[in-house]
């Protein structure tokens, strides 16, 4: 069997009130389009054409290199798209599977059902349906002694019409001649006066040819029109990750709370708790904790490191690592193994070398801290002088007093020390204590003096 595979998308998707193309928009850090390809891929076409129309720059940019974006121009309807769609193909292909770009749910499982029919019992059509328990827009299959003789659209439909439960998802395997003769003789004499490619099956029964129907779970044949499909369609792929990833052996405290990204790698025996949202290419390795409340993007959390209360973007967490409460790690934070970064903690640009510590209310960019360093409470690594960045370089065994400023460029040398309240504007040496602050002043009486002042104003 030599297959091709088209893929209707031209839709702009007028109920999401977007300027994004409706099958841009993702449902689990893949787009919709994305995860129709993605389920399609696995069949092995030949060729995979993709009708494009809103956004057609846009959706053509984003498809992978083995599919050929077509342009659809003007809209006239899924027959006209599936006409463009047929067009674009080499004509090697026997069988034409048409699928549409906004049904993410559907599995591969269920694509290869509806080809394996088509192929068995030599039919013209065969077509996806279902039975859901509020049909809406979708449109009926019409049968005559159980054979399917055609599909009429709602808003053409009579009442009898309309009282069909089983309905056309608009997934369908054609015999490609037989797809090419019927496309060739559509009209458009409807109500929206446009090509409907559901009128392709009633041309082809009425020329005596076979129209099979496969049914399938209601749940994969959900399409996408407006973002509360899309919140339910998400929801479903949630649920999808993350039994999967339960499978394979990570532990989810509550997985009605967790939110794991299509790619996204998590190693059997990490542990996720409740309000975790892991997204893009994280990767969270066996052994590690995250969560409560973390939100990591492009982060890697290596083995029995721990994440709490925190948000992480393209940072690294080592081997034993921990990380929170309250940390933000802002792109190129990279903390080596059994390193903290505590509560209240911003790092960017920045390697927090082995064992080593920065526990509260700090500020730490464009730093290198060597191993078993301390950085004290309220610390700050002052990197921009107004016109660029600077580096601050801490060694190893440091201990930085609290409230210290270091004003980079500035470099702390091996076992040195800095006194809290200081403000290090030069180089400190290894093993030399640095202190910058006044000498302390007491003034007696100050507080009866004061108050004294006061009771005068008050007169």
């Amino acid at each position: 069997m030599h297959l091709a595979v088209i893929v209707l998308a031209a839709g702009k998707g007028t109920r999401m009130k977007s300027e994004l193309p409706k099958v841009l928009h993702r449902a689990c850090g893949r787009s919709l389009l994305g995860w129709v390809l993605d389920t399609a891929e696995p069949l092995g076409a030949d060729e995979t054409v993709v009708v494009v129309g809103h956004g057609a720059d846009d959706v053509v940019a984003l498809l992978p290199s083995e599919a050929i974006g077509v342009v659809q121009e003007p809209q006239l309807g899924t027959g006209d798209a599936a006409r463009v769609g047929f067009g674009a193909c080499s004509g090697s292909a026997d069988t034409v599977l048409i699928l549409l770009g906004d049904m993410p749910l559907l599995h591969t499982e269920t694509l290869e059902d509806v080809l394996d029919t088509h192929r068995r019992k030599g039919a013209a059509a065969t077509m996806l349906t279902t039975v859901f328990q509020e049909p809406n827009d979708f449109g009926r299959v019409e049968r005559s002694d159980g054979e399917i003789i055609g599909v009429v659209e709602v808003r053409d439909a009579s009442e009898r019409q309309r009282a069909i439960e089983e309905v056309n998802v608009s997934v369908y395997a054609f015999d490609a001649a037989a797809l090419s003769d019927a496309l060739g003789r559509l009209g458009s004499d409807n109500l929206q006066g446009e090509y409907y490619l559901t009128d392709v099956i009633g041309i082809l029964a009425a020329d005596g040819r076979r129209i099979v129907g496969v049914g399938a779970d209601p749940e994969e044949c959900v399409g996408v029109n407006s973002h509360s499909d899309l919140a339910r369609v998400s929801e479903t792929l949630r649920d999808r990750i993350n039994a999967g990833l339960m499978a394979d052996g990570v532990a989810m405290v509550d997985p009605t709370r967790t939110y794991v990204d299509v790619g996204v790698e998590v190693g059997s025996g990490a542990r996720l708790y409740p309000d975790v949202y892991l997204e893009g290419n994280t990767v969270v390795a066996a052994g590690a904790e995250v969560g409560p409340s973390v939100h990591a993007r492009n982060t890697t959390i290596s083995a029995g490191a721990s994440v709490r209360f925190s948000v992480l973007d393209g940072a690294s967490v080592g081997p034993g690592a921990t990380v929170g409460p309250f940390s933000f790690l802002r792109p190129g934070a990279d903390l080596r193994d059994r390193s903290k970064v505590g509560a209240f903690v911003e790092v960017k640009k920045s390697e927090i070398g082995p064992d080593s510590k920065v526990p509260h209310l700090s500020y730490i960019g464009d730093t290198t801290i060597g191993t078993d360093s301390n950085v004290g409470a309220a610390t700050i690594t002052a990197n921009y002088d107004g016109f660029e960045k600077n580096r601050t370089t801490i060694g190893d065994r440091v201990k930085i007093g609290s409230d210290t400023i270091l004003v980079a460029p500035v470099s702390v040398g091996d076992d040195a020390f800095t006194g809290a309240g200081s403000v290090i504007t030069r180089d400190v040496s290894p093993g030399a204590l640095a202190i910058e602050r006044s000498h302390q002043e007491e003034i007696p009486g100050y507080a009866e003096r004061r108050k004294h002042r006061a009771s005068q104003d008050g007169e």
